[in-house]
């Protein structure tokens, strides 16, 4: 298991900038939050550093209980891991809202931003980077969630994300037609190839939208 940041670190991790992640610190702090996976160096000058999305979910995480401390529930919003940030993908039972989760949202879509920037060839944002490749379903959520788009709750109206037989793509749910072809604007628009279809099979026949992460 990982060990959990210094208190130092976490300092310097909580100082980070709200928006964009850059972090703020000696060399010897930046060097080791990098050398952990929490941040990263950018390649461009002035090589300023930035919080990784793991670093974003230590930002967003409780401070952990000192030693001895009874355990309280600790689980994250639309996760059933302690501090764990993740994208709703549509179903979920505890979907409550509120400037708290907008802010979890807007930093962990920022994350990923920088993670494309540090990924992809020449820095592109507009198109998935690997990350998003192997995490479809949870890359295709944020995505819809950052825009704006309601997930749906266990029995409401809102978006579903997911898997598909076809190992690059994921299906978009969206009882409401105008926003269903919403979400498809948003996934196209952060860079992934969408495609309307009516399902084959059940009584309804509805549509969903498939989506998959342009290369190019």
């Amino acid at each position: 298991m990982t060990r959990p940041p210094t208190a130092a670190q976490r300092r310097v991790i909580e100082a980070a900038d709200p928006v964009t992640g850059r972090l703020k610190g000696t060399e010897a702090q930046l060097a080791a939050l990098v050398s952990r996976g929490l941040a990263f160096r950018h390649p461009r000058p002035p090589h300023d550093h930035f919080l990784t999305p793991a670093g974003h979910r230590v930002r967003e995480a409780p401070e952990p209980e000192p030693p001895g401390s009874p355990a309280g529930p600790g689980v994250a919003s639309g996760s059933a891991t302690a501090g764990v940030f993740a994208a709703r993908v549509g179903g979920e039972e505890h979907t409550a809202a509120g400037p708290g989760r907008a802010r979890e949202v807007h930093s962990a879509w920022q994350g990923l931003l920088e993670l494309r920037r540090m990924t992809n060839p020449g820095g592109a944002t507009d198109r998935p980077c690997g990350w998003e490749r192997t995490h479809l379903v949870r890359a295709a959520a944020l995505a819809l969630e950052a825009a704006g788009h309601r997930p749906a709750g266990p029995e409401g109206d809102g978006y579903r994300v997911r898997e598909t037989p076809q190992p690059e793509a994921v299906a978009v749910h969206e009882p409401d037609a105008e926003a269903l072809r919403a979400c498809a604007a948003t996934l196209e628009k952060a860079g992934w190839q969408v495609s309307e279809h009516t399902e084959a099979r059940g009584r309804d026949r509805g549509r969903y939208v498939l989506a998959s992460p342009r290369r190019a």
